[in-house]
């Protein structure tokens, strides 16, 4: 484990403006780009919303903000303002229906951004059995309809944003609509603690307590099926491996194959997005298993990227998004589902090389996954004729 002389942080959620200065900030520059949102909250707005707005304000040429759907009282405003509307994980409703249609009719563009495969109901049972969600009457008949008025509104758009290729594939094949990919990346406040950390680390030499803590920080309890990959994996690593240790940080608790490992594993509750990285930062491994199929392939690499800010490898499954973003051995490791044991073995005999493979990570990472660095990939997506070759390389996976 890592010893970091870094302070927790007092964190402020940063979404509570006033709508009267959000309108202001839409209208500055010349191209002004609203993002509506449901409600704000610290997942997909966070990162498809909050993040592509802090990557646009560094362009004076555009104006940039964002609205929830309980701001659509003055949506005349918001229209009238508005060069490009951006529908972010929103479901279909007649209010939002009509925004589409007032924003066409103006010569407006209007885009919808989506990070899940949420959308066809053709993926219904594969993510019902994803989550180890009921097969009631009541639980069809309410994700049916949920993925069909994601559906539906995004049939209505002119284009979509999604996070990678795979995903884009996906929408293409669904709706036919231009596509473009923005992927994921960190925002600001993010960078400057994670580069505190990693700095911390560097100062140190990477010096470490001698003890090897493996993190999983999961947040919700959608990820169960994904820990069970690795569970048994973590059992026989336990048993071989005395200075070893878990943690454990969001709804998981250590049961099934770790009962009787309890002192041995320490649990944290969800955490602010800032504050998550210091317990990323302390452990040595970072553990992102995914099952394999078509939803978790159009998850995003964010896991490696938060890990790699702060000089922690990354064992993850080749979901897409893992596999274009980490190169094994070099910036982190893949394991398939069969390997797991032998892959995180092969991750804790590499300690010892470490900070040579958390320095490749860490410096890939801060190059790419910054506002500045997407900007260019951000206003083409919304200004621009939308790039097919991505999400064409993927059709037919």
């Amino acid at each position: 484990m890592f010893v970091l002389d870094v302070p927790a942080v007092r964190y402020r959620p940063p979404w509570p403006v006033p709508l009267s200065r959000r309108l202001r900030r839409l209208s500055r520059g010349h191209v002004h780009v609203a993002y509506i949102y449901p409600k704000p909250n610290h997942g997909t707005f966070r990162y498809r919303v909050l993040n592509m707005l802090e990557a646009l304000a560094l362009d004076p040429a555009l104006g940039g903000s964002w609205f929830s759907v309980a701001d659509l009282w003055c949506s005349d405003e918001i229209l009238a303002r508005a060069d490009v509307i951006v529908l972010c994980h929103c479901r279909y409703t007649p209010e939002l229906a009509d925004i589409v249609v007032r924003a066409r009719a103006a010569g407006r563009r209007v885009l919808f951004d989506i990070d899940d495969l949420v959308f066809d109901v053709r993926f219904v049972p594969i993510v019902l059995h994803y989550l180890d969600h009921a097969t009631n009457e009541a639980a069809l008949d309410h994700w049916f309809a949920d993925f069909s008025r994601y559906g539906e509104l995004l049939r209505l758009c002119d284009g979509a944003i999604v996070t990678n290729a795979f995903l884009a594939a996906r929408v293409r094949d669904f709706a036919d609509l231009p596509t473009a990919v923005v992927p994921n990346f960190m925002n600001q406040a993010q960078l400057r603690i994670s580069e505190q950390i990693l700095a911390a680390k560097r100062q140190t030499g990477y010096h470490r307590d001698g003890r090897v803590h493996i993190g999983y920080f999961s947040g919700s309890r959608t990820h169960a099926r994904d820990f069970q990959l690795v569970e048994e994996a973590l059992v026989q690593l336990l048993q071989d491996n005395p200075r070893l240790a878990l943690h454990l940080v969001g709804e998981i608790a250590p049961d099934g194959p770790l009962c009787g490992y309890e002192q041995r594993v320490q649990v944290f509750p969800l955490q602010d997005p800032l504050n998550l990285q210091r317990l990323i930062g302390e452990v040595e491994i970072n553990l992102a298993p995914l099952q394999d199929n078509p939803f978790t392939n159009c998850k995003s690499d964010l896991k490696f990227f938060e890990a790699a800010a702060v000089g922690t490898l990354t064992v993850a499954s080749p979901a897409f998004a893992f596999r274009e973003s980490i190169e094994h051995g070099r910036t982190g490791f893949l394991a398939p589902a069969h390997r797991w044991l032998s892959v995180l073995t092969e991750a804790v005999e590499q300690l010892s090389n470490c900070a040579v493979i958390a320095e490749a990570a860490a410096t890939a990472v801060h190059a790419r996954y910054r506002p500045a660095a997407q900007l260019p990939t951000i206003r083409a997506a919304l200004l621009d004729a939308p790039q097919e070759s991505n999400a064409a390389a993927v059709d037919g996976m």
